[in-house]
């Protein structure tokens, strides 16, 4: 299982704003004009596009001390994030449901930096059962589906088995996440929790769209074709 983060498991809206102004500011000394939008995009991808926006060339060198300081504020508001946002209905309940599955392996692919996904993951307890060693995180790509088989690529060499495209599900809120599960040939499960509707996303080929991940039955259903 592939869990994509921000409006997927918890709502923190208006953190990433905040970060990247700080950041800016620090790595490139320019105040922070105009953001692009977030929803389903890489790390890798948004740091460009803010980069270039702001004047400044985004050359590795110039991404990386983004993301740097982007990991420090980070860091410096993971004591108190839980204070800037919430769980998503259903989120606890169901990372544990799934932890108790044999063979069931999560992880994430999601557009945050790996260091970025633990602050907020373990904000709100959301942590215990995600492997966060075999993600796949915004710093590979600007292009999303690459995130997939880089995390089922960790998963197969830790765990020592091949996982067939057809067992992996990506769970996320936007069309981009559905597009990254089925170019890769992965169930793509959708929740109607972000700026997408379901309408949306079942436009975009979701295999199972849901309003929220709080009915664990139909969660259940929609990853494990309604098996207990």
């Amino acid at each position: 299982m592939l869990w994509d983060i921000d409006q997927t498991l918890v709502d923190l809206r208006g953190v990433g704003a905040a970060w990247y102004t700080t950041a800016l500011a620090e790595v490139a000394g320019v105040e922070l004009r105009a953001l692009p939008n977030f929803g389903g995009r890489t790390e890798r991808a948004i740091s460009a596009d803010i980069l270039t926006s702001h004047g400044v060339e985004p050359t590795e060198e110039n991404v990386r001390k983004l993301w740097l300081a982007l990991i420090a504020v980070s860091e410096s508001h993971a004591p108190t994030l839980s204070s800037s946002g919430r769980a998503l209905p259903g989120a606890k309940d169901a990372l544990n449901a799934f932890a108790t599955h044999g063979g069931i392996v999560q992880t994430l692919v999601t557009g945050n930096l790996p260091e970025i996904s633990v602050h907020k993951l373990t904000a709100f307890d959301l942590h215990e059962h995600v492997d966060f060693e075999i993600g796949g995180y915004g710093s590979l790509s600007a292009h999303r589906p690459d995130l997939v088989p880089a995390a089922v690529g960790h998963a197969s060499a830790k765990h020592g088995t091949e996982f067939a495209p057809e067992s992996v599900v990506v769970i996320g809120d936007t069309p981009d996440d559905v597009r990254a599960a089925l170019d890769n040939g992965a169930v793509a499960v959708a929740v109607a929790t972000g700026q997408f509707s379901a309408e949306e996303l079942a436009d975009a080929g979701a295999h199972t769209v849901l309003g929220d991940l709080s009915d664990l039955v139909a969660v259940r259903a929609a990853v494990l074709g309604g098996a207990n």
